[in-house]
Parts: structure tokens; C-alpha cells; sequence
């Protein structure tokens, strides 16, 4: 009986090489351009991407440049001066430089006693679901500062609720209005325990807590163990 043929005779071998180099250029010749057009492709994505976020870094210092000069320009009563920086941060491609930008010029509008209009541009803020929500909740609350002695106090309420919440950031500024109107509905026993909330958290500033704690004592709430606050005036 023959025996079947070692795997490693050089005639079998030859023949193996030979049958995967006829298999590699069958390939080669089928997918070979796409796979080439591919790498390319995929190259320059990953070219585009890199670029892409090399000038988005560049954009960004650009406008916190802007951004701090307009600061500046503003501290030392140069407003005028801040104006076309301010307006063409607020223009910008930038979420967080042009929600900055736009609280500055609604915040401007109030200083210059346009309630109304500085309302409207605080709105326009909140309203805006390509800016960061912590801004956007930022400008919802300076719209009802400005609005809070003509609003009902139930409309407070509802607009603010869902940020006076502890934990949220904006615990302390939200719960404040809220309980300021639960008070206006006379509903002291809402408004109580919020103003003691509010005298508690420690992330509160100083002169915010202060108001809580006198207002909480004064409607009889639990005011004890007041923490000493981590944000400063």
C-alpha cells in the first residue's frame, strides 16, 4: 500500500507557495483598490479629525483672550470698550464664550435699568438648546430675578421647582425665589424648610445663607448645624 506524500517534500511545498501566491493576487486583483481607497480615506478622516481639533483649541484660546480682555475692559469701567468683543463672542462658534458673552450683554441691559429687554435676552438664553444647560438654568433664574415682582408667584414656582433641589447647583438661587413665593402664597410651611435647606449648604454664598438663616428662624424652622461655607464672597 503507497503511502501518502510527506508534508514537507519540497515538491509539495513549492506547490503550496505557489497556490497562495495565485490565491494573494487573486485577491490583490479583486479587493486591492478598494482596500487601497479605504486606507486612504480612513487616513484622511483621521487627518481631518486631528486638524479639526487642533483649530478648535485654537479658536478656544482665541476667544478666552477675548473673553478675559472683555473682563477686564468692564472691571475698569471701559463697558463701551468690552461692547464689539462681547458682541462677536456672543456671535461665535463657541457654546461656552457665546452663552458667557450673551449673559454679560442681558446682565448689561439690567444695569442700565431695561428690565424688560433684559429679561427677554436672559429668555432667549434659556431657551437655547445649543448651550450648556448650566448656563442656560444660569440665565432661566436672572429671567425670573427680573421678572420675579411681576410674575405670579405660582409661575415661580413652576419655572424653578426642578432647580431648587439640593444638589443642583443653582440649589441656592432657585430655592430662594421659590420660597419667596411659596411665602406670597402663603404657604409658610413650603417656604421653611427651604430657607433652612438653603442656610445649610454649605456651596451657598455667605450672604445668600445669611438671608436664609433669618428667614428660616423668623417661620420657626430647624436651623441648627450650620456648616461654614466653601464658596466665598
Amino acid at each position: 500500500m503507497a503511502l501518502p506524500p510527506k508534508v514537507d517534500d519540497p515538491f509539495f511545498r513549492e506547490v503550496d507557495e505557489e497556490l497562495r501566491r495565485d490565491q494573494l493576487m487573486g485577491f490583490w486583483k479583486r479587493f486591492g483598490i478598494p482596500l487601497v481607497a479605504l486606507v486612504v480615506v480612513g487616513l484622511g478622516i483621521f487627518g481631518g479629525v486631528l486638524w479639526w481639533k487642533h483649530a478648535q483649541m485654537q479658536r478656544a484660546g482665541v476667544a478666552s483672550e477675548k473673553f478675559t480682555q472683555a473682563l477686564y475692559d468692564i472691571d475698569q469701567g471701559k463697558r463701551d470698550a468690552a461692547t464689539p468683543t462681547l458682541k462677536e463672542l456672543a456671535d461665535g462658534s463657541i457654546p461656552a464664550y457665546r452663552a458667557e458673552a450673551r449673559l454679560m450683554q442681558a446682565g448689561a441691559l439690567l444695569d442700565k435699568g431695561d428690565v424688560k429687554g433684559a429679561a427677554a435676552a436672559f429668555k432667549a438664553i434659556a431657551d437655547d438648546k445649543d448651550l450648556p444647560q448650566p448656563m442656560r438654568d444660569a440665565a432661566r433664574i436672572r429671567q425670573t430675578t427680573a421678572e420675579f415682582d411681576t410674575l405670579p408667584p405660582a409661575a415661580v414656582v413652576e419655572r424653578l421647582k426642578p432647580l431648587a433641589v439640593e444638589g443642583n447647583p443653582w440649589f441656592g438661587s432657585a430655592g430662594e425665589l421659590v420660597a419667596l413665593s411659596y411665602l406670597k402664597l402663603k404657604k409658610p410651611e413650603l417656604a421653611a424648610p427651604l430657607f433652612a435647606a438653603i442656610a445649610k449648604d454649605a456651596s451657598a454664598t455667605e450672604a445668600l445663607r445669611s438671608r436664609a438663616l433669618r428667614m428660616a428662624s423668623s417661620l420657626g424652622a430647624d436651623t441648627a448645624a450650620q456648616p461654614k461655607s466653601t464658596v466665598k464672597e
